[in-house]
């Protein structure tokens, strides 16, 4: 078993993928111990893949995973981590804007017993306004509402400990808020600064648009920090309020009727019966779906684990040291 496994996904980078490999290869060749080069083929529409299988020809220590379609940088990130079989694992980008030479950095870290080392592009250099004002504010937002207090969750330069990473399910866009989720198994976690390059070839697959859904995630991430294993504490509060402010108000209404039995009700405090009314139900429904939501909980936790990805086949050179290992799978 290695002891460094390096994950990088793969979309449309056929310009990347060669020089990026050169220099991976060339850094932990330095580095020294063991270690394994994970590559994800995500579904790629160009030559990517017909490189890396060129790569894993040639170099027993490449493994090339390609998924049947493009799922998305989180999926193909826990494609790449349910192959890895390193004692730590880096993850990084296929399009050249992490520099492989910081690797060192993020191991030295993990071998001083921290469980997350994460990327900071402390001096960024993209567009100020289209990317770097909505980061800053995602960013911390992201460190108020996790309790994780580090400058930069959107990076995919993060290096882990196996049995960290392994205990955290992936799916969605849910790889920029691992260092929250860790944390949550009570994870210990370390920043380092890492340099913020510009990309050499090929075009970005961000977007503006890709920025903003992140504040969308951040109720996702919050709610299951919080609240994962017992929904209906969350959802019971709110309708256990509904339920008692609406049967307050049919009670004072009721009483009003009681005194005054001619009175119109309706005519008289017609929207705050509609009020009460509306809050109790809702507040029904509410504790409803907070049930429902403790039986999907169950539900997760009695079975087998899913994957957000499915894999076409697994490529890797077969050598002497690994007879079981297929070639192509």
């Amino acid at each position: 078993m290695p002891k460094y496994s390096i994950v990088v996904p793969f979309h449309n980078e056929d310009e990347n993928v060669t020089t990026l490999y050169a220099r991976l290869k060339q850094v932990m060749e330095q580095v020294g111990g063991s270690f394994e080069l994970v590559l994800v083929d995500d579904g790629s529409s160009d030559r990517t893949y017909k490189l890396l299988e060129e790569i894993a020809a040639v170099d027993s220590r490449v493994l090339v995973v390609k998924l049947r379609r493009n799922f998305g940088q989180t999926p193909a990130l826990a494609a790449g981590f349910d192959n890895a079989s390193g004692e730590f694992i880096l993850a990084m980008d296929g399009d050249l804007q992490h520099d492989p030479n910081e690797i060192p950095k993020f191991l030295e870290k993990l071998e001083e017993g921290y469980d997350v080392v994460s990327g900071w592009r402390k001096e960024r250099i993209d567009n100020f306004i289209m990317r770097r004002i909505p980061s800053r504010c995602a960013n911390w937002l992201m460190a108020k509402l996790s309790g994780v207090d580090i400058h930069d969750f959107g990076t995919t330069y993060k290096a882990y400990k196996r049995e960290v990473i392994t205990n955290i399910p992936l799916y969605g866009e849910m790889h920029r808020f691992i260092p929250a989720l860790a944390s949550w198994y009570g994870a210990t976690i370390c920043e380092i600064p890492i340099k913020n390059v510009n990309r050499e070839r090929g075009k970005s697959h961000y977007g503006i648009g890709r920025t903003f859904r992140v504040f969308f995630d951040l109720l996702t991430i919050r709610f299951l920090i919080k609240y994962l294993g017992r929904p209906l504490h969350f959802f019971g509060t709110f309708g256990a309020l509904g339920i008692v402010g609406g049967g307050l108000m049919s009670t004072v209404l009721l009483i009003m009727k009681l005194i005054n039995w001619k009175m119109n009700i309706m005519d008289a405090h017609g929207p705050l019966l509609v009020m009460g009314a509306v809050l109790i139900v809702a507040g029904i429904q509410l504790l409803a779906i907070g049930l429902l939501g403790e039986l999907q909980v169950r539900h997760y936790y009695t079975t087998d684990h899913r994957v957000p990805y499915a894999i076409e086949r697994l490529v890797r050179l077969r050598t002497p040291e690994m007879p079981g290992m297929l070639s192509d799978n």
